[in-house]
């Protein structure tokens, strides 16, 4: 299951809201002292 990847057609408003929520994760995270590593590897894969 985890080998399949599907790839999403995403226009830059999408990408936009997508990271704010991952950030604004991130953040929350942080807050309750959590780690962050999965956020973190999702933000750095939809930036590149």
């Amino acid at each position: 299951m985890f080998g399949n990847k599907i790839k999403l057609s995403m226009t830059h408003d999408e990408i936009r809201v997508l990271v704010y929520a991952l950030n604004e994760l991130r953040n929350a995270l942080i807050e309750e002292g959590r780690y962050t590593d999965a956020v973190d590897e999702l933000l750095i894969k939809l930036l590149a």
